[in-house]
This record gives structure tokens, C-alpha cells and sequence, in this order.
């Protein structure tokens, strides 16, 4: 990365941190905020709005996400890159890698987060234990026709691979 990119990815980096501290301000949620910028010019904004919109999904990340593809009215991000002030929660990196944006740029790291009360490490640990040994009782129960509806999707003539 040469010193332009460098100082235009840290522009848009601290646009983020900008939302995660107003954010604060506000208190509309956590210490979070993130932009996607297609072109060279942030298209969407989004902020953790949990404890204002009293919704465990609404992260800057998926808020930033939903924003883009409206305003794109387009659910692929693959032309844009997302710029976060921290590293992204499992959740929000699911919904990032979704969305297929080109790159991925972050501030803090999820150390950094850890230390301030916002520790994930849980959740990277449940994905990866059986289904028997994760801490919220989770179980798959077949059903006959379970498999119809992906059939049905296999066989759409007017479906969108995505």
C-alpha cells in the first residue's frame, strides 16, 4: 500500500470513529460507527444503535450494510469497501462477506474491544463446538419435505444466484 492509499483508507477510518464518538455522545448504542465508500465517496453511514432501536442486530456494520444496498437498491456491496471503527462482531462479519465488498478496513482491533466490555471471544468459541456442547441448547430436527423448499430453488428458471 503506498502512502496515498494509506492516508485515504485512514480518512475514511477516521469518519467512522467520528460516528462511534458522536455515537457515544448520543447514546444511542455502543462505540461503534462505519462507512461505505464506493468511488471514492461514502455512500452510506451506519452507527450501533442496540440500546436506541432495542435490537441486538442493529451494529454500525449491518446499519452501514442496509443504508449502501438502498441506496444501491442492490444487495452486493462488491464495488465498495467498508471502513469500521473497530473490528467486526461475528455477526457483522457474516453480514460483510454477504455483502461482498471488495475490502475490509478496521481501527481498533477486537482486543482493544475486549477491553472496554465488548468481548466476542464467546461467540467465535460457540461456532466452533458441536451443536450438543454450545451453551444456548441448539438441535437439528429433520422433518420430512425439509429439504423441499432448496428443491423448489434448485428448479426456479428466474432465480439470483447470490
Amino acid at each position: 500500500m503506498n502512502e496515498q492509499e494509506l492516508q485515504t483508507h485512514k480518512k475514511f477510518l477516521q469518519q467512522a470513529i467520528n460516528l462511534a464518538r458522536e455515537n457515544v455522545a448520543t447514546g444511542r448504542g455502543g462505540p461503534f460507527g462505519a462507512v461505505i465508500v464506493k468511488d471514492g465517496e461514502i455512500i452510506a453511514r451506519g452507527s450501533n444503535q442496540v440500546l436506541s432501536g432495542q435490537d441486538p442486530t442493529l451494529h454500525a456494520e449491518v446499519d452501514a450494510i442496509r443504508n449502501a444496498c438502498k441506496k444501491l437498491n442492490n444487495f452486493d456491496l462488491k464495488d465498495c469497501i467498508i471502513y469500521s471503527s473497530c473490528e467486526p462482531c461475528p455477526m457483522c462479519l457474516g453480514a460483510i462477506y454477504w455483502a461482498r465488498p471488495k475490502a475490509l478496513y478496521f481501527a481498533a482491533d477486537r482486543h482493544t474491544a475486549a477491553r472496554h466490555g465488548f468481548d466476542d471471544k464467546f461467540i467465535y468459541d460457540e461456532i466452533m463446538l458441536p451443536l450438543h456442547q454450545r451453551s444456548i441448547h441448539t438441535e437439528c430436527i429433520a422433518l420430512d419435505g425439509n429439504e423441499e423448499p432448496f428443491d423448489r430453488w434448485d428448479k426456479k428458471e428466474d432465480k439470483i444466484q447470490y
